[in-house]
């Protein structure tokens, strides 16, 4: 069996957005028993993380590390069309990851006791981000 959803998502901005309950909502529905979900989202400039969910200081310190690695206005960029944080947000979103795949067991997500999905905003301004969950398994 397959399944395909697609979440939308509206951030304010720079930050990382827990997506975890949406995409539980998508698995539980489905009646998959057994098989994998994989997240895919449809932009360049944000990303997809499994991160800690039990101490937000772990996302703040990774924005941290982030703004220190790729800054936003470096003047090497020659993109730089959508303003100064345009080509920072393609970067970081190379770095990281636009897709994540994770087990299903018994009808749920079989994440870690400390793991959480986010979309990880990278452009300063609000944006409405796609996420696309596609689902493989077997109904009981």
């Amino acid at each position: 069996m397959v399944i395909q959803q697609r979440l939308q998502i509206e951030t304010r901005g720079r930050n990382t957005y827990n997506i975890t309950r949406q995409v539980a909502q998508v698995v539980e529905s489905s009646g998959i028993e057994t098989g994998i979900c994989q997240l895919f989202i449809h932009h360049t400039s944000a990303s997809l993380i499994l991160c800690e969910n039990a101490d937000p200081t772990v996302r703040s310190d990774l924005e941290g590390f982030m703004s220190r690695l790729v800054t936003d206005g470096d003047p090497h960029f020659e993109h730089t069309l959508e303003g100064t944080d345009d080509m920072a947000a393609h970067i970081r979103s190379i770095l990281t990851k636009m897709d994540l795949s994770f087990p299903i067991t018994q009808g749920r997500s079989d994440l870690g006791t400390w793991q959480g999905i986010y979309l990880w905003e990278h452009r300063t301004h609000p944006h409405r981000r796609q996420v696309t969950v596609t689902l493989y398994g077997e109904a009981e």
